[in-house]
């Protein structure tokens, strides 16, 4: 059974939180493994294993790009485990010039200004990449929307990298 199917949602990317975390609540009340202490060992085994794949179909459903990854897993594209690369040059070479900013931008006399413009255009971004890859998951257009995950990691990398340098530099 796939994660959507068990929290009783269609497979598509459009998913209410509020309804996901009120039925995440409702199966883990009822596979907990504190509720078969008394059971027999199969049947334990069998809560520990159902409230195990709950909690993975929760952290996946929940996170908007895991969401987006199981979505096209269903659909043939294993993002995690595959060997491709982007092709899209121009993009790669866009995240290489962001990543150097991002690197000097630590010894810059205005360097709290400058992350946080930093952060917004950063974020601009994702919101962009973001709208895109939702439409094309929405259309099935699966080899677009995959190629769009794939962009949204490098930007959701960018952004940890984004958040650490502002720990840092806060003294965190």
């Amino acid at each position: 059974m796939d994660y959507f199917t068990l929290f009783g949602f269609p497979a598509r990317y459009d998913v209410d939180g509020s309804l996901l975390a009120a039925r995440f609540q409702d199966l883990q009340r009822q596979f907990h493994p504190d509720r078969f202490v008394t059971a027999p060992e199969r049947d334990r085994l069998l809560a520990m294993q159902q409230a195990t794949t709950i909690n993975d179909a929760y952290q996946t459903l929940k996170h908007p790009l895991k969401r987006a990854e199981y979505l096209l897993s269903l659909h043939g594209f294993d993002i995690n485990n595959e060997q491709q690369t982007l092709r899209d040059t121009a993009f790669l070479i866009e995240q290489m010039t962001l990543r150097e900013e991002l690197e000097v931008l630590e010894h810059r006399a205005d360097a709290d200004e400058a992350l946080m413009s930093f952060s917004d255009k950063v974020a601009k971004m994702v919101q962009v990449r973001s709208a895109q890859m939702i439409n094309e998951l929405d259309c099935q257009a699966w080899p677009q929307a995959a190629d769009s995950v794939r962009k949204l990691r490098f930007l959701d990398r960018l952004q940890q990298q984004t958040e650490q340098l502002e720990e840092r530099l806060l003294g965190m």
